[in-house]
């Protein structure tokens, strides 16, 4: 006799389900450049090489600019991040989100007002010899120094967020008892705060880093050479694709380990206290000199990251009037780039995350692409297109719908990570009690995705969509290398009004950057804070 209170067997699949198929393919998407890299730089000889003494030197240009350039992001950053989070001073709630600003601001902006600003000809340098007869100026803005000062005041908010989030979730509990036994505030800093913090500050600094060595604009603007430069002048200068191949595996070397140390740091972040009578931080007033240092020296991170060199931008722009009809078609061109690229890299992002939410080996592999600078990306997917480019027609639609489908792939393949994160956060919401009832109702994987899923994580996907919607916009490396001929970004547009030492007119599609990334920004830096504990 049957037991009729028994539970109906639920049919599974013979097979492994179509979503964690697409996860696959998905993550296969994103690492065929970086698979491309290597078999060029394997099978492709160059008939005419780059220099071994100029490949040696874009290394150490790039590994000397590094440093600087990570010492100050983590100083600067850990410092802002410390004073927003323990004390109270004039205008700190405005800081605390109005610190990530600088994240609208692509980095050759910043080189593009700072060396117009402070060259020889420059407005202050110029006015330093009239009134003393020289000028005193400490560090030449066209030097490797000047290079790390502006990627420092581009980068330092990757380190103030993650500090910040570090410092925030830690319990008082500690702190006091630090305090208890006799510990300046200094010392309760250095011996208690900063080592909790570390593994957070370690992957802030790592992904300012990445930043660095994948810049291409801002340190070729400035007459820096790194290997960035070299890869996209061993590909439109020397016509050498081995040669831009094999100084993309230096570059896959370096961003491997940085990847490793991101991972690392955020894995091995632990800041809460054993004690189940968890209290967040009350900042502590700051009195006199100390408060306003406070806010001048966060002022004036904000400031050196944005204001200033968006400001002089801003004020040459107004000497000249823009090139109408080419700005509204860069324009055009970059939004609806922007829109396509974070389309199909949150579409393939979610794939992975819908359909393969446990599986580490996936994610991590489809994750390889962010520290990934866009040259390196340009360079691995012309290799596998040349098999398919003569086919296409020289010149015609089809050469263009391939151009513009590389380009795509590119930004999904360097940027699937950053939508990755925000979506598997708001995955985490959805229980395993919900997939087992939406299953039980009689929901198919696609219906129960469909119906629960998309529904709970539409916020992370939004979230995930703004970001790729800014790094699209100020990429500039990958898009010059794919891109159709005469088919401009804003951010192409400025690189050749700069090339061209017409700033003037530089300034008009970079303002038209910054403003248009700044309102995301803003969003989710405001959204970012009203998160945390104790806000």
């Amino acid at each position: 006799m049957t037991d009729l209170a028994a539970p109906l067997p639920v049919a599974r699949p013979a097979g492994p389900s179509a979503l964690k198929i697409g996860a696959w393919l998905a993550a296969g998407l994103a690492i065929l450049p970086l698979l491309a890299i290597v078999w060029l730089a394997l099978t492709r000889p160059s008939a005419t090489a780059m220099p071994l003494s100029l490949i040696l030197r874009y290394g150490l240009t790039t590994a000397a600019l590094g440093s600087l350039t990570a010492v100050a992001v983590t100083v600067l950053g850990t410092s802002a991040a410390w004073l927003v989070v323990m004390y109270r001073f004039p205008g700190r709630s405005l800081f605390s989100w109005a610190l990530a600003l600088p994240l609208a601001a692509p980095a050759f902006a910043l080189a593009y007002g700072y060396a117009d600003l402070l060259d020889v000809a420059g407005p202050i340098r110029t006015a330093l010899r009239a009134s003393f007869g020289s000028d005193f100026w400490p560090m030449e803005i066209r030097s490797l120094p000047g290079a790390a000062f502006v990627l420092s005041m581009a980068f330092y908010p990757y380190v103030y967020l993650t500090a910040r989030s570090a410092f925030i979730s830690q319990s008082v509990c500690a702190l006091e008892a630090s305090r208890t036994l006799g510990s300046t505030p200094w010392e309760t800093f250095t011996r208690v705060a900063l080592p909790l913090a570390r593994p957070a500050i370690i992957a802030g600094t790592a992904l300012a880093l990445m930043e660095v060595f994948a810049d291409y604009g801002a340190v070729s603007f400035l007459g820096v050479q790194t290997l960035t430069t070299g890869v996209v002048r061993a590909w439109s200068v020397y016509g050498a694709p081995g040669s831009a191949a094999r100084l993309s595996l230096l570059l896959l070397a370096v961003a491997a380990v940085l990847l490793w140390l991101e991972r690392s740091g955020r894995q091995g972040q632990s800041f809460g206290a054993n004690s189940a009578r968890w209290r967040p931080l009350e900042p502590e007033p700051l009195q006199g000199w100390a408060s306003w240092g406070a806010s001048l020296f966060c002022l004036s991170l904000i400031s050196f990251g944005l204001l200033i060199p968006a400001g002089w931008l801003a004020y040459r722009g107004l000497s000249a009037a823009p090139e109408a009809d080419r700005l509204i078609q860069a324009a055009i061109t970059s939004f609806g780039l922007a829109g396509t690229g974070a389309l199909v890299t949150v579409a393939l992002a979610a794939v992975i995350a819908f359909g393969a939410p446990q599986n580490h080996r996936i994610k991590r592999l489809a994750s390889l692409g962010y520290a990934t600078p866009g040259a390196v990306m340009a360079v691995g997917l012309l290799a596998p297109a040349s098999l398919i480019w003569h086919g296409a027609g020289s010149g015609g639609s089809q050469t263009v719908a391939l151009a513009l489908g590389l380009l795509v792939l590119a930004y999904a393949a360097r940027l699937m990570a950053s939508a990755l994160g925000p979506i598997e956060a708001g995955l985490a919401r959805v229980t395993p009690s919900m997939d087992r009832a939406a299953r039980t109702l009689g929901e198919t994987e696609t219906g129960a995705l469909r119906r629960v899923h998309v529904p709970i994580a539409k916020g992370a996907l939004w979230t995930a969509a703004l970001l790729i919607f800014v790094d699209v916009l100020k990429e500039l490396p990958a898009t010059l290398i794919l891109r159709p001929f005469n088919f401009d970004t804003l951010a192409v547009l400025a690189d050749r009004y700069a090339s061209d030492e017409r700033l003037a007119q530089a300034a008009w599609p970079t303002l038209l950057i910054v403003l248009t990334a700044s309102l995301p920004i803003i969003i989710l830096s405001r959204k970012i804070m009203q998160s945390r504990p104790g806000e």
